[in-house]
């Protein structure tokens, strides 16, 4: 079978060969980057803050807090990012999210599979609100999380988590109205919080930006019995006073 397919797949891939997801521009296969935009990705990985992973320009030693930690550990767990958030990660995002490029889940999945907790025993995608999935026609967290899952093993559940109340883009917003904006958006009923309950859980999305979004999720799950939770994700925005 394969030999009969590979000539059709030669032909394929000379009418639509592999592109770089970053900039288009031809590759040697499915989900590779180029070498220019593969330079410019910087990829984040420890040393980093042992309560939220933010990196550290050199070791500082086991159980190092950042400054932020220092004065308020944070809920959750961690936050782990493929890469930091730049010119080629926003781009890959936003062909992902507004351009139909479903198939670039797996391509981010592919880069946050190292990152995986250890001990993992249940994804969950940060869900949209219906009227969102509706216009958009998927979650772009949930197709990352099913594509992490088919990598890793590590079950997921794109409906455990609702978003019940719209909520505006949070862009231009800062820390303390994005907090109010998305408080009280996420629910999880009483079936949902007896399949979490002691689980250690990875909170999947795409862009981790001021953190108001997974802290509300965060909060719902710790509340409804997960034993942890870790955020997991394609980028992260470093510069606070940056939006995505």
């Amino acid at each position: 079978m394969a030999r009969l397919l590979a000539p059709l797949r030669f032909a394929a891939d000379l009418a639509l060969p592999p592109r770089c997801p970053g900039c288009g521009a031809v590759t040697g296969d499915d989900h590779r980057f180029c070498a220019t935009c593969w330079n410019e990705l910087r990829f984040l990985a420890p040393p980093w803050c042992a309560a939220c992973h933010v990196p550290f320009a050199y070791d500082r030693g086991p159980g190092a807090l950042c400054a932020t930690c220092h004065g308020k550990r944070p809920r959750h767990a961690g936050i782990r990012a493929a890469v930091a958030y730049g010119d080629v990660a926003r781009t890959v995002a936003l062909r992902l999210k507004y351009g139909g490029r479903t198939a670039f889940a797996e391509t981010v999945a592919r880069q946050m599979v190292r990152l995986m907790p250890e001990g993992a025993d249940l994804l969950i995608p940060v869900p949209l609100h219906r009227w969102r999935l509706w216009s958009r026609g998927f979650n772009q967290a949930a197709l990352i999380s099913r594509a992490l899952t088919r990598a890793t093993g590590v079950p997921n559940d794109p409906l455990l988590l609702r978003r019940v109340r719209a909520t505006p883009f949070l862009r231009a917003m800062g820390a303390r109205a994005r907090a109010r904006a998305v408080a009280g958006a996420f629910f999880m009923d009483r079936e949902a919080r007896e399949k979490l309950r002691g689980k250690a859980v990875v909170l999947v999305d795409d862009i981790h930006t001021s953190g108001a979004t997974t802290d509300a999720c965060t909060r719902i799950l710790l509340r409804a019995g997960a034993a942890r939770v870790t955020i997991l994700c394609w980028a992260r925005v470093l510069d606070p006073a940056a939006n995505d």
